[in-house]
């Protein structure tokens, strides 16, 4: 019996590799997550948020389309101008109209929302290398080759 049939208490083998695959990774992701929120919760932000204020950051202050961020976001968010208005009443980010576009909506990171990613930069970092770190490099490097795999 697999790990993952244990953890999920499965008595009956699975259908197919795959299966048991798509499974240990579904678990895993939704473990990592969970963990990722609970490390956030101190600095106040969800994960989602997090997410949001560092896709603007790397837009420096040209900013983005509301629309584009729900598109680089890495959990689809249905309702994005809900997040953009938490963010915005925390004075994290701004929003205004595209001068090119007056019915396009901009949304830029404002110097609080970049005070607040530098000061998880280094501990996010810390965080990660002891959450992945053990598998090391090699092993790591392969994992994200076969995951973009999968993307594909």
């Amino acid at each position: 019996m697999g790990r993952i049939q244990e953890e999920i208490k499965q008595r009956q083998p699975f259908a197919s590799v795959e299966a048991e695959a798509f499974l240990a990774l579904q678990r895993t992701a939704d473990q990592l997550q969970g963990r990722v929120a609970e490390f956030l919760k101190a600095s106040g932000l969800s994960p989602t948020q997090y997410n949001a204020l560092r896709i603007l950051r790397g837009a420096a202050a040209e900013g983005l389309p509301c629309s584009e961020i729900g598109e680089r976001m890495i959990h689809r968010d249905p309702d994005v101008t809900r997040l953009l208005d938490r963010l915005e009443r925390r004075g994290l980010v701004t929003r205004g109209r595209s001068p090119q576009d007056r019915r396009v909506i901009v949304a830029k990171i404002t110097r609080a929302g970049l005070g607040s990613l530098a000061r998880l930069d280094r501990p996010v970092e810390q965080f990660l290398r002891r959450l992945l770190g053990p598998l090391g490099e090699p092993r790591l490097r392969e994992l994200v080759r076969s995951l973009d795999e999968l993307r594909t």
